[in-house]
């Protein structure tokens, strides 16, 4: 049977997705760090789905340690769909024991090695990868500092402070869109495809569970009107299962129409220094 990952998959989006794909009949891996939610979502999702394997793997993708042994212990069952959906807004003190900023390691650097690592193992069947990224009108304006990935210096993140942290995050989901057209260009020529998707501004996730001041007024605000996780599901669903994007690679999607991101994603000179530069923070050769 057919095996699908999700990233970020014990709420929000990610069940939602996960709960699609179970209906659909695949066996499902769900990934997330906390283990109470991972097994509340997989006998929720188990309920829904008899007969489907939901199995779980509690792990923290912002520990890029953990993160690559996954992708050794997912590369051995070789799924048919992944779909790298988890992200955080992280504050810009929040380091990992290596160092990192948060939102970097778990939004950018775990689906940059996450991914990289099962499209270079090879496969008889057709894969297909799905990165859940941010709105490409509203990050046109932050667009990823490459001599600061990593938010060291905290340059141009704008005011007041308690914004800072949003625009960090708007900068990996850039960093994200840059993967993918970096990934598409070197899985050319293969069955596997992937593809990026805007799942729009949603309702009862996690996400902003860190915000703060003006941003949690900004998030509570724009909370209160925006649709639920089954909307936001729609288009990275769509994109893991539908026949009519099959062999279409290296595109981002919002509401299942192919969308031009910013010319500061598009650069082939800067998709490549971001490839090197994520190949050197998580260990890879470029």
């Amino acid at each position: 049977m057919t095996l699908a990952v999700i990233t970020g998959a014990n709420s929000g989006i990610g069940q939602q997705i996960a709960i699609g794909l179970a209906g659909r009949g695949l066996d499902v891996v769900l990934v997330a760090r906390d283990r109470g939610r991972l097994e509340a979502a997989r006998r929720h999702i188990a309920g829904l789905a008899p007969g489907v394997d939901v199995r779980v793997e509690a792990v923290d993708l912002a520990d890029l340690d953990e993160t690559g042994a996954l992708a050794g212990r997912l590369a051995a069952r070789d799924p048919s769909i992944v779909v790298s959906n988890a992200a955080v807004i992280a504050p810009l003190d929040d380091r990992t024991p290596a160092g990192l900023h948060r939102s970097l390691a778990t939004n950018h650097l775990a689906p940059y090695l996450l991914l990289r690592t099962l499209a270079e193992r090879p496969s008889p069947r057709p894969r297909r990868f799905v990165v859940v990224g941010g709105s490409p009108s509203g990050l046109r304006r932050v667009p990823v500092d490459l001599d600061d990935l990593n938010a060291e210096t905290g340059r141009g993140l704008g005011w007041p402070p308690s914004v800072r942290p949003f625009a960090a995050y708007g900068r990996t989901k850039n960093m994200n869109a840059m993967f993918v057209y970096g990934l598409a260009r070197r899985l050319y020529g293969t069955a596997t495809t992937v593809n990026g998707a805007h799942p729009g501004i949603i309702s009862g996730g996690r996400l902003n569970r860190h915000d703060r001041g003006a941003l949690r007024v900004f998030g509570s605000v724009l909370g209160r009107f925006a649709p639920g996780t089954e909307t936001g599901a729609d288009t990275p669903l769509w994109l893991a299962t539908a026949p009519e994007v099959d062999g279409v690679s290296g595109r981002f999607y919002v509401r299942r129409r192919v969308v031009p991101t910013a010319a500061h994603t598009t650069d082939p000179d800067r998709v490549e220094r971001l490839w090197h530069e994520s190949a050197r923070l998580v260990g890879l050769r470029p």
